[in-house]
């Protein structure tokens, strides 16, 4: 097997990642084929962290308009990110795949509280770790959790999965066929076009960190592998011009 280009990462799930192709909810069978891409990397001795979204269980901004308070609707959010967290680590372990769980959000009964210095511990001894609850404040996205967390234990990137899309582009390609890929992008370019690689907070963290993002399919065969050994696939943001 050739060896890893990147030996720390960090993975971020959408939500909508884990439902396949049904509206709400987990599929078993998606869920079974996005551990197997983690299993590949994890056999490379690659270490892997995971931010996992909850937009497939609840909407927060849905939830708001439909008159609930943003605050109420945001940690209702972070509660449906460890439903999906826990259902990750099942399939995981199912791999025979060692796994932690750890939340920005109280909830011992479940999951690891989230503690920098153990998190990185876990992934030195070899486990994947699994980042639930967001950062554990309302008015915060997954995406910043997963810079944030990205940050914090020293990954060498962050690798954004798109649910049917293959990297970033001008426009929707789903809705747009002019719609223009990027191979390479500066963070500062993103911003000021105002793409939506990740929500704004997110995107300046990983541009004063100097943290790259390659923004790919996990649907595509192997892709995961594909990208932790350095083949360019997807999209490259990083503060190289």
């Amino acid at each position: 097997m050739p060896e890893a280009k990147y030996k720390r990462i960090l993975l971020k799930l959408s939500g909508e990642a884990l439902s396949g192709d049904r509206s709400y909810g987990i599929d078993k069978a998606t869920l079974t084929r996005i551990a197997g891409q983690i299993k590949q990397v994890v056999g490379l001795g690659v270490r892997v962290a995971i931010v996992v979204g909850g937009g497939n269980i609840w909407r927060g901004a849905e939830a708001e308009a439909n008159g609930m308070e943003r605050v109420t609707a945001d940690y209702a959010g972070m509660l449906a990110t460890l439903i999906n967290a826990l259902a990750l680590q099942d399939v995981l372990e199912q791999e025979d795949i060692d796994t932690r769980t750890q939340s920005a959000l109280d909830v011992n009964k479940v999951a690891e509280p989230y503690i920098r210095r153990r998190a990185i511990r876990h992934l030195e001894k070899g486990r994947v770790v699994i980042f639930a609850g967001g950062t554990g404040n309302p008015y915060m996205t997954a995406d910043t959790a997963a810079a944030l967390r990205s940050i914090e234990i020293g990954a060498e990137v962050l690798l954004m999965t798109k649910n049917r899309v293959d990297g970033i582009y001008t426009a929707d390609p789903l809705k747009d066929s002019n719609a223009r890929k990027f191979e390479k992008i500066t963070h500062l370019e993103a911003l000021n076009m105002r793409l939506r690689v990740m929500d704004a907070t997110a995107l300046s963290l990983c541009l004063e960190n100097k943290l790259p993002i390659i923004v790919f399919d996990l649907q595509a065969q192997d892709s995961l592998l594909k990208v932790v050994n350095g083949e360019s696939i997807g999209t490259l943001v990083s503060s190289e011009s």
